[in-house]
């Protein structure tokens, strides 16, 4: 059996969707990040940074939300793992790209402009992880010029570890970037994605 250790409301939530994607059956540790019980001895046994996501895949124990996407879609066969080689490289270029590029950008910024609670707000924080948004986003408007997808001719995990880390950006106006808009609105209609999606906003 499958063990997911981490809430929808972490990074967790693409290990969620990607389940999904998989029909897979699982345990779920809803646990946000730095909760408690992440600090206990038995998970730090799991995960000795103390972070999630984790799962324990019948007695294979993994971290890094990006890692573990890659096993299970490999592991199961899926068509969301690339078979052509050179398609496998563009998803893991594009996913160790987006942790490089957007993923605490765009936290940073989304809520530093409407997450927090406005008194704990820091405008200049907000500033400068724009500024490191907006090219990236045109490095993604870009390639999404020549392709609908990021890794090959159709969806696959690449989109899937790239777009979970966009769901902040459901909420900006992206009307600069329409390529990316309409890619990002075309993952997020996935059912597998509306169903990570409201275990995240319930």
């Amino acid at each position: 059996m499958l063990h997911i250790y981490g809430s929808a409301n972490s990074r967790a939530l693409r290990v969620l969707w990607m389940a999904g994607e998989l029909g897979l059956p699982y345990e779920h540790k809803d646990w946000l990040p730095r909760a408690p019980e992440t600090r206990t001895p038995e998970f730090l046994a799991l995960n000795p940074n103390g972070r999630v996501p984790v799962i324990d895949d019948d007695g294979f124990v993994l971290s890094e939300s990006m890692a573990i996407n890659f096993y299970l879609a490999k592991k199961h066969g899926s068509a969301l793992y690339p078979a052509d080689s050179r398609h496998e490289a563009l998803a893991l270029q594009w996913s160790l790209w987006e942790t490089d590029r957007l993923d605490r950008q765009i936290v940073n910024y989304v809520r530093h402009t409407e997450a927090l609670p406005e008194a704990e707000r820091k405008p200049e924080i907000a500033e400068a992880a724009w500024k490191e948004v907006v090219p990236a986003l045109d490095v993604l408007e870009t390639a999404l010029t020549t392709s609908a997808w990021l890794a090959g001719p159709a969806f696959s995990v690449a989109d899937l570890n790239v777009a979970s880390a966009l769901y902040r950006a459901l909420t900006l106006d992206l009307g600069k970037w329409p390529h990316v808009q309409a890619w990002l609105n075309r993952c997020w209609e996935r059912p597998a994605a509306k169903q990570a999606r409201a275990m995240r906003e319930r």
